[in-house]
């Protein structure tokens, strides 16, 4: 359960308010607001001191002196959204998403540690999280048990002391997601330990379970798992819910499976709304133009769910199913003060914004409220090495075929050992290079089904930091890799020995240094190239980080070499430089 921050002078002098012996600092009179446990609508006013809500009801404060009285007749009042599952470090960082996010009413995420965890000491993380925590929102974590990749020093970042370090935290309010869950069917008791270590301290588990069987499902119940984010199908929201699963639903820029599934969910007549959550999970910038939470409510709306429902998938049910109704999720007494003011309950984006008692959005205005924080402790990408002639060996006997944006299986490579520095842009085959982000190692193959046209390229936005080249000319590709060690890290397409487009990323090279609504279009000038010179599928940057996900079928190109995922083993090693 999150921690309570107020101290006992704090609540004496909250109480106070009711007494009329002290005046609140805002009070939002005549609110038509949404009463999440009744599931109905009430008016009222709505008194707030500092970050909380104090009273809400029918009366009017006492002493009302320096009070800011705001009528708000004919609008709707409904609680802050919860993000329930956010992957912060896509491009952006949890600092950028939560400011841009919260001008659209999301004033609350929890969200993945995976990343402080490989950039940082826990201590240095935990600082972090303490900083963020100071800001007008509210931020909560998850404890990541795997890497969701094959590392060497796996068991260094995820050792035992680590993992309980994290679940020791208040902010911490779940174990998981379960990438890793094959290891657990296998026998792996550490992970299981891990869980029952969260379980005990009251935190939930989260599944990650893409087609996932009946059989595999009840396994996985018994082991632990609360809830799942994968399904695809109603029939899969049937089995989780026959199962007594909690289920978030997806509206992402690689899965954008909400507005179908609750449409199902409304055909078939299912009463389960209150079992139902909702995410934009981990979502690329440009897929945010148009919201966040708000977008998955206005999804909701248009499948026909009710507008209570729809508003309480994206507050209410997640404060209940993560034991935080005493702070959030509901617009009552005693909770923090996250409200979003609405033109009416059809219209999901809101007018105006308050997180923890502090306006950040009025009048359809960035009030920028948002104080900054110091993002130096991710450090830079110093590329101190080349790459020679000699880097540029592709005589691997199998590559890697995409079969969609993040699903990736083995290929024969034909003419196997004739090497060429160009590639015909007859075919859709590209060399592939995974660099070590200090030039200790390097794995070179095809990937097939990328691009036709993409001469150069290189991003140090991966899984692992570490270095991702493709192209059809060796020429251009090292021409990138040039390019990126001049950035300091980033996502560089060349072609020519000409720079198309980049994206500068000079935060530990994988995270942009800025605005979200700055890399939207640096974002889309990219995606755009790359759909120019033959890249067909939808999320580029998703491929880019799942290249080396090994939580998803069927080959990785990984830090130990080409990995086969569903035998668990090392295809082909990496090489030594």
């Amino acid at each position: 359960m999150p921690k309570i921050s107020w101290k006992l002078s704090n609540i004496r002098e909250q109480v106070s308010i009711i007494d009329g012996h002290a005046a609140p600092n805002i009070v939002l009179k005549n609110a038509k607001y949404l009463h999440s446990m009744m599931k109905s609508w009430a008016t009222g006013n709505i008194w707030i001191s500092n970050d909380r809500i104090v009273y809400v009801g029918k009366e009017m404060p006492a002493n009302i002196e320096g009070t800011e009285v705001v009528d708000l007749a004919g609008k709707v009042v409904v609680p802050g959204y919860i993000e329930p599952h956010v992957h912060p470090f896509q491009l952006y960082n949890p600092h950028s998403f939560a400011e841009f996010s919260a001008q659209t009413g999301t004033t609350t995420f929890i969200s993945d540690n995976m990343t402080l965890v490989s950039l940082m000491k826990n201590k240095k993380a935990f600082s972090f999280m303490d900083e963020l925590a100071k800001l007008p929102f509210s931020f909560y974590w998850w404890s990541r048990f795997d890497s969701q990749t094959e590392l060497e020093n796996e068991r260094e970042l995820y050792s035992n002391a680590s993992v309980l370090e994290w679940l020791d935290r208040h902010d911490v309010l779940l174990g998981g997601e379960l990438t890793g869950w094959p290891r657990l069917m296998r026998g792996d008791d550490q992970m299981l330990y891990w869980i029952q270590a969260a379980k005990h301290k009251g935190k939930k588990i989260e599944g990650h379970l893409p087609g996932a069987s009946e059989k595999t499902l009840a396994k996985m119940r018994l082991l632990g798992v609360d809830g799942d984010h994968e399904s695809m199908t109603i029939e899969d929201i049937e089995a989780r819910i026959l199962h007594g699963y909690a289920v978030t639903l997806r509206y992402s820029s690689i899965r954008p499976d909400l507005p179908h599934l609750l449409k199902a969910v409304v055909d078939k007549g299912y009463e389960i709304f209150d079992h139902l959550m909702m995410t934009t999970d981990g979502s690329t910038p440009s897929f945010h133009e148009d919201g966040v939470m708000d977008k998955c409510i206005r999804a909701a709306l248009e499948a026909g769910v009710r507008p209570v429902d729809a508003y309480n998938m994206a507050s209410y049910n997640v404060a209940r199913y993560y034991n935080m109704t005493n702070l959030h999720g509901l617009l009552a007494t005693g909770r923090y003060a996250n409200i979003n003011i609405l033109a009416d309950e059809h219209s999901p984006t809101p007018e105006a914004v308050i997180s923890k008692g502090v306006w950040l959005k009025r009048d359809n205005t960035d009030l920028k409220a948002f104080p900054e924080v110091d993002l130096s402790l991710f450090g830079d990408l110093k590329i101190d090495f080349d790459l020679h002639e000699g880097d540029f060996q592709f005589s691997m006997p199998i590559g890697v075929e995409m079969v969609n944006d993040v699903i990736t299986k083995p290929y024969s490579i034909k003419n196997f050992g004739h090497y060429q520095h160009t590639l015909s842009t007859d075919h859709d085959e590209s060399y592939l290079m995974l660099v070590d982000r200090n030039g200790k190692w390097r794995i070179n193959t095809m990937i097939k089904g990328f691009a036709t046209h993409v001469s150069g390229f290189a991003s140090s936005y991966s899984n692992t930091g570490d270095i991702i080249l493709i192209g059809k000319s060796v020429q251009d590709m090292q021409y990138a890799f040039q390019e990126l060690k001049k950035m300091n890290g980033g996502i560089v397409l060349v072609e020519d020995n000409q720079i198309v487009t980049s994206i500068p990323l000079t935060l530990a090279g994988s995270i942009y240094d800025g605005t979200v609504d700055e890399v939207i279009p640096l974002e889309l000038a990219l995606k755009s190239a790359l759909k120019k010179r033959g890249y067909h599928h939808t999320d580029a940057i998703y491929t880019l980080l799942f290249l080396q996900s090994t939580h998803l079928p069927y080959i990785r190109i990984t830090t130990r070499g080409i990995f086969d995922v569903m035998k668990n083993k090392v295809m082909l090693p990496a090489v030594m430089r």
